[in-house]
């Protein structure tokens, strides 16, 4: 496998270490996006995402790897498309949708529990066996971030929601929470297991995935008849603008990193470490809208970070 700026892609770690950026970067990317979803709406964002993650990912393959087109199977084709169906356009829909719904912090919260989709389906579909301390930092981890998700709004700053709104909050993540986990399974497959010989560069699956997730997404925008908002967005210049700033920090950035991360580490270990999300957004929300959190997420925070600690260097 090629390697990508500047790194050994087989160095130790090296597959965590791009877990835990993918979920900084998505931290941010995730405040991006609730402006932007807000804004023009969840499909809207959905959709100008992808195709500007397109032409981002296709300028970078062609200057990294000098070809517009990667150069892959059938079988890899197939596989990363769906990935990019499931993952990218079901999944991250889901998550636009919390996101608009419910807020960053606990949109993110409840996207937190695509590893245990990803860690069951990487053991019966890939054949992972994950070693008891992995599955120990698997279960202090999601330990961590459950009692981030268990706060009470009432012992923290945020505006109450109604049950409906929670109700179809919840729907929307555990939707994206499912799409994400299946999605990054396969892509896994797809990258290292379909051609093991020749496994695939992360930025070519990262371009492959994003094709495959827009052209599904556009044909389903057409069909709801929803093309005309698509357009429409384009007027709003503080939405397209958090959509672009969004774009460049997950769908490019983030994706291209994670396709690293899951191409060196066990699916379920890469997922665990990607959900990090709602505790790194702790911080970052009180620094940008001064939304303080509880004691209780203080110490899911740190129940969390021991869990990478037991994941990285156990």
């Amino acid at each position: 496998m090629q390697s990508l700026i500047g790194l050994q892609m087989d160095g130790p770690l090296l597959g965590e270490a791009a877990a835990l950026m993918a979920s900084v970067l998505w931290t941010f990317t995730s405040l991006a996006f609730t402006v932007a979803s807000r804004k023009i709406g969840p499909f809207s964002v959905n959709m100008w995402r992808m195709l500007f993650a397109i032409g981002l990912l296709s300028v970078s393959h062609i200057v990294i790897l000098g070809t517009l087109v990667p150069r892959a199977s059938d079988s890899q084709w197939m596989w990363l498309g769906l990935s990019g169906i499931v993952g990218l356009a079901i999944g991250d829909l889901g998550y636009l949708g919390t996101l608009m719904i419910i807020g960053p912090r606990r949109g993110t919260l409840l996207m937190a529990t695509n590893p245990i989709f990803s860690t069951l389906l990487g053991v019966f579909m890939l054949g992972e066996v994950l070693s008891p301390w992995a599955l120990s930092g698997i279960t202090v981890t999601l330990l961590g971030v459950a009692v981030v998700i268990l706060e009470r709004e009432e012992n923290s700053s945020e505006a109450p929601l109604t049950p409906k709104q929670k109700a179809l909050g919840v729907f929307a993540g555990v939707i994206g929470s499912v799409g994400q986990g299946v999605g990054l399974v396969l892509s896994r497959y797809g990258m290292v297991y379909v051609v093991p010989d020749d496994p695939l560069d992360p930025l070519s699956a990262a371009l492959m995935r994003m094709l495959a997730a827009s052209a599904f997404f556009f044909v389903a925008v057409v069909l709801m008849g929803r093309l005309g908002r698509m357009g429409k967005a384009l007027g709003d210049r503080k939405g397209m603008g958090a959509t672009f700033a969004g774009t460049v920090v997950g769908p490019f950035l983030g994706v291209w990193v994670s396709m690293v991360a899951v191409s060196l580490a066990d699916a379920g270990v890469a997922a665990t470490l990607m959900s990090l999300m709602p505790v790194f957004v702790i911080p970052v929300v009180y620094v940008l809208y001064r939304q303080k959190t509880s004691w209780r997420g203080v110490l899911g925070a740190i129940i969390a970070f021991t869990g990478v600690a037991i994941l990285m260097l156990l």
